[in-house]
């Protein structure tokens, strides 16, 4: 009897351990940018043994929606406009081809300076007469040669289109206290003046088929030691400002345009947004805030953005500027970019009680951390700062040498496409504009993850191994799961098609 017992359970239990529902195989495609040489490469043999020790669990939570994606891109500036009509249409087109159409990394969201900035060629205004207070002389005519140019043609080749967010450096001298183009503040009598500058330009650049998505009040408020334009607030003055004189005057005008503060690093942002979301009254004209990352080289201050958030969780959070500055671009030598050997203004000139802040950081790495660190604390676009430089990282009249994501030579008619800009593309490629950024559980500290549902019901979920060592994902969504490898000092992204 015990024994028909024994086999009668055992039987039982057999039957239901098989009538268990097998984990369905989830379908994905794996694209790697990577040390070893993958340039958002789609790898075919991506699997790793579902029986490895120590595999990672990353499980997608779908319904658990954050914030909305504005976009992802960067700045049309004069010097790569420059750049682009100083080599050959071939290269020219191939380069506009690959940040903005359909084989590319399909920018979204971009930024350009209004009047001159140190990646100009030169000082100018759109409003170079002095004490043209209705602005009867003002004139885009700068920008005809080679920023609106360059849009135009990315505007031909970009399917979905992308936003434009416009930032100015500094009011015309003869606006300003100090009457120069650096530092200085904007005199109250001419606030109505400087509001009128802004709607002019966006009126200008309709006028050649060109829509303003948006504008910053001022790129960095907080100067930048009058190395080249600039012009301050504190924070109660810009406040001040588009209250009562910015706010008011393109609600009249351009209602559609969006109003950005603050458009400077993350370590000061809660000052400046305690400014400008004291009440209602304050708040009414901003519809969002703009940040920059140059307050570190690593550190992406997620507390500084969830404040942000918190304090106005129904406006934008963009991060309108970022590059790897106070370097000479390494010229086709991807190694490099993979490398612990960039540094930035701060190496040399933070103060001492920030310096750590401030360490020679691989230019990949930066972007990768700071990029997923973003989107995993409310920010809803990123935009890089140049598209195209020189070998030098210029032009620039100030000789502020930076990195770009692309770089020329313009006497060799070459051409040369950085990790930095596969980086950017895993991002801007796969999770589109209106996309929402979905909770997840990650079980491994050390590997950043991030992930996007598309509406076209697609899920982008991108992973960045910092570490020298390969790691081995299981990837959970529903009752399916893949095993996935992601080899050391390696991005990649992994859809999920609807």
């Amino acid at each position: 009897m015990k024994i028909t017992k024994y086999f009668f359970y055992s039987f039982l239990s057999f039957m239901i351990i098989s009538c268990e529902p097998k984990q369905e195989v989830l379908v994905v495609e794996v694209f790697e940018t990577s040390a070893n040489g993958n340039n958002l490469t789609k790898l075919e043999n991506f699997s790793s043994d579902e029986n490895q020790e120590n595999t990672i669990q990353i499980k997608l939570l779908p319904e658990q929606k954050r914030q909305k994606i504005t976009g992802f891109g960067g700045s049309f500036t004069e010097s790569s406009a420059y750049l682009l009509n100083n080599i050959s249409k071939k290269n020219r087109d191939s380069i506009i081809e690959a940040y903005f159409g359909e084989s590319g990394a399909k920018y979204s969201l971009t930024r350009t300076h209004m009047n001159s900035c140190d990646f100009s060629l030169s000082q100018y205004s759109y409003a170079p007469v002095k004490d043209d207070k209705e602005l009867v002389h003002f004139s885009v005519d700068e920008d005809k040669d080679d920023i609106i140019p360059f849009i135009k043609d990315a505007m031909k080749v970009s399917k979905d289109g992308f936003k434009i967010l416009a930032s100015p450096w500094t009011a015309s001298p003869w606006m300003k206290d100090n009457k120069s183009w650096l530092g200085g503040k904007l005199l109250p009598e001419y606030y109505d003046t400087w509001a009128l500058f802004f709607s002019k330009y966006v009126s200008a650049y309709n006028a050649e088929g060109i829509d303003i998505w948006g504008v910053t009040v001022e790129n960095e408020p907080l100067g930048n030691d009058k190395n080249w334009e600039s012009m301050h607030y504190t924070p109660d003055e810009m406040t001040n400002f588009v209250q009562h004189h910015l706010g008011p005057k393109l609600e009249a005008d351009y209602p559609k345009v969006k109003i950005l503060g603050y458009d400077q690093n993350r370590e000061h942002l809660d000052e400046w947004v305690d400014s400008m979301y004291k009440n209602e009254e304050t708040s009414k004209y901003f519809d969002g805030t703009a940040i920059h990352w140059y307050a570190s080289t690593y550190d992406y201050f997620p507390e500084q953005l969830q404040y942000a958030h918190n304090k106005a969780p129904n406006k934008y959070l963009i991060q309108s500027e970022a590059c790897v500055d106070s370097e000479v671009p390494k010229w086709k030598d991807d190694a490099w970019y993979w490398k612990k050997e960039a540094t930035d203004w701060g190496w040399d000139w933070a103060p001492e009680k920030d310096k750590y802040l401030h360490p020679k950081y691989a230019p990949v790495n930066r972007y990768a951390r700071d990029i997923i660190g973003c989107l995993n604390n409310y920010v809803d676009g990123w935009i890089d700062w140049n598209m195209v430089l020189d070998t030098q990282g210029g032009p620039n009249w100030f000789k502020n040498w930076c990195v770009a994501p692309v770089i020329v030579d313009p006497i060799k008619d070459e051409v040369y496409f950085t990790p930095i800009y596969y980086t950017l593309s895993h991002f801007s490629r796969f999770i589109r504009p209106e996309a929402s950024i979905i909770s997840l559980e990650n079980s491994d500290k050390e590997l950043m993850v991030t992930a996007a549902k598309n509406t076209d019901g697609s899920i982008a979920v991108v992973v960045f191994n910092e570490g020298e060592k390969a790691k081995n994902i299981n990837l959970i969504l529903d009752q399916k799961s893949i095993n996935i490898a992601i080899q050391g000092q390696a991005i990649q992204t992994i859809v999920i098609a609807n």
